[in-house]
């Protein structure tokens, strides 16, 4: 018997391929990655960067709830930027939604993500003991 399960909520953007919102193997959740799309639209929600970022954060939040936990029980994060300039107005945009201590992180800088977007971020969660 597998101790995986499945989190979706439609809180967060509808998977746009072939995996899951997360997984929840044991006590800890394993977040796919989120770019900025509205839940409902499914649109990007703007060409701004300092709004994809909360957008992104906010997806993240709410799948993070969907599975019993908050961004606080994050313990990585890895964070994909097209561009590495942008790494200022993260750090801005994380000290918003998180608190001490912050998760273990990296931010990579690549070429494209998804649909348009300017950042991505995909997480990995404790939850309980």
């Amino acid at each position: 018997m597998s101790n995986k399960a499945v989190i979706q909520t439609s809180k967060a953007p509808a998977a746009i391929g072939p995996y899951s919102q997360a997984i929840k193997a044991g006590n800890t959740v394993y977040l796919s990655g989120q770019i900025p799309l509205d839940p409902e639209s499914m649109a990007i929600v703007s060409e701004d960067f300092r709004a994809q970022t909360r957008q992104v954060f906010t997806n993240l939040a709410a799948v993070c709830e969907e599975a019993a936990g908050s961004l606080q029980d994050i313990v990585k994060l890895n964070l994909y930027l097209v561009d590495l300039d942008n790494f200022a107005v993260v750090n801005e945009v994380m000290e918003e939604f998180f608190k001490p201590p912050y998760p273990a992180r990296a931010a990579v800088g690549v070429k494209a993500l998804p649909k348009g977007s300017q950042v991505e971020a995909e997480a990995v969660m404790v939850i309980g003991d």
